[in-house]
């Protein structure tokens, strides 16, 4: 029995579509590993090339340097990531969730209005930004940083909270009401436990934007107030000289925590993304 000619057609495109995308996404992790490895002389030479004999030169170069760039900007991003997704969790699992159970029209436009603030690209609301806390005294702060993450994110995770609590049943909450507990004790007790999934998919997506944010850090912080990794990338790179060894190995170190972040929680980030989807 023939195979149509359009199976056949769907049985190769569809490999040779994976592999070319898959090859797109590996190129430029592959330009950052070899030059890792490699002297900044033999960079310019041959960016593409292996790192023939491999060398942690430039790694070295960098944990090493007299203004500690590295060191400053991966204590601030850890503490402004820490904060901001911790804070974006607790009250959008706490906000989805009393969405989520309230009825009327009301919480089903609050819903809306809230998914209105992911429409917003943040370099558009960046001036108005800037002048709030300029006029709050929260300007080149931490803490003004963690506020504009949380005020942005937060949209993101009631979309996600929201949509997940719809597998949970509200019989555990109503049987816990009727032994006596109050409705802090039944969410902090019993609904947040079952939200783990959902908590380690907000946790993994905020952590990855707001590690890799440049543009609120740049602004927002300063470079009298301290750096972060992003921006570190970007101050390592001079107006007429550039180390690229170094740029490179800036763009190794400052990978390895998200990516060892992605990895502790990745077995609850496809439930997590999927929850809520079946159901009404």
């Amino acid at each position: 029995m023939s195979t149509p000619s359009g199976l056949r057609t769907t049985s190769w495109l569809r490999p040779f579509a994976a592999t070319f995308v898959t090859a797109v996404f590996f190129v430029p992790l592959y330009v950052v590993l070899v030059n890792v490895f490699k002297q900044g002389q033999d960079i310019t030479a041959d960016p593409v090339g292996l790192p023939v004999p491999p060398s942690l030169d430039s790694v070295r170069q960098v944990l090493s340097r007299p203004d500690h760039l590295f060191w400053y900007g991966l204590v601030n991003s850890v503490e402004i990531t820490a904060i901001s997704i911790t804070a974006v969790t607790v009250i959008s699992a706490m906000l989805g969730h009393y969405l989520a159970r309230s009825q009327g029209r009301w919480a089903r436009a609050a819903l809306a209005f809230l998914l209105c603030g992911l429409m917003i690209p943040p370099a558009v609301i960046l001036e108005p930004v800037t002048e709030v806390l300029r006029s709050l005294g929260l300007m080149t702060t931490i803490v003004g940083l963690v506020l504009v993450n949380v005020g942005y994110y937060v949209p993101f995770g009631v979309f996600v909270f929201t949509g997940f609590m719809k597998t949970i049943p509200i019989e555990l909450e109503e049987a816990a009401a009727l032994d006596g507990a109050g409705r802090f004790r039944i969410f902090w007790q019993i609904v947040f436990p079952l939200l783990r999934p959902a908590s380690a998919s907000v946790l993994i997506f905020l952590g990855v934007w707001v590690w890799n944010d440049f543009l609120n850090p740049l602004l927002l912080l300063g470079p009298a107030s301290g750096t972060t990794v992003t921006v570190g990338i970007y101050r390592a790179i001079g107006e007429h000289h550039s180390d690229f060894g170094q740029v490179f190995a800036l763009m190794f170190l400052a990978t390895l925590p998200v990516l060892i972040f992605y990895l502790a929680f990745q077995k609850h980030f496809v439930k997590g993304l999927t929850g809520g989807a079946t159901k009404g």
